[in-house]
């Protein structure tokens, strides 16, 4: 239904950003994970999001227009995640004979995670989903003023 368009909108960046922070934890969880079932450290893992293009409503000259946009260009429609990528990053090394992951050099291969910027993208993915909360919470204040009015 078009009047609940933004709260859809806004839904898909409120899960769009939740996955985010479910994979910067994961991050974070393996920090320090030098060995996994493929071999070698832990590789960061980075969500892929791609704009959902607006789909066409009914049919005829109306389906075009919601189709390409008002103005000839496609509209949006929220987000959706694509792909969960890794980082090519390479592993950081730190000299540990004595570790059993130790390569023949007496290096260890750590994962490319980096806790400060981990920590950054939690911010900026926290500081996203309380926006997309807010435009639900606002959405919601417009449909009940309207239904008053109508009262």
């Amino acid at each position: 239904m078009r009047i609940f368009r933004s709260i859809d909108i806004a839904g898909s960046g409120l899960t769009a950003n939740r996955l985010w922070m479910d994979t910067i934890s994961g991050n974070l969880a393996n920090v320090n994970t030098t060995r996994t079932p493929e071999g070698g450290p832990y590789t960061r893992r980075v969500p892929v999001f791609q704009e959902r293009m607006m789909e066409a409503e009914g049919a005829g000259e109306m389906s075009g227009r919601l189709a390409e946009g008002w103005f000839g260009f496609h509209a949006a429609s929220g987000v959706r995640v694509v792909d969960i990528g890794t980082d090519a990053t390479p592993p950081r090394l730190a000299y540990q004979p004595d570790h059993p992951d130790a390569n023949a050099d007496g290096y260890v291969a750590y994962p490319n995670v980096n806790v400060v910027r981990e920590m950054a993208d939690m911010m900026i993915a926290s500081r996203a989903y309380e926006a997309n909360l807010a435009v639900v919470d606002t959405a919601k204040t417009v449909w009940n003023g309207a239904l008053d009015i109508m009262k």
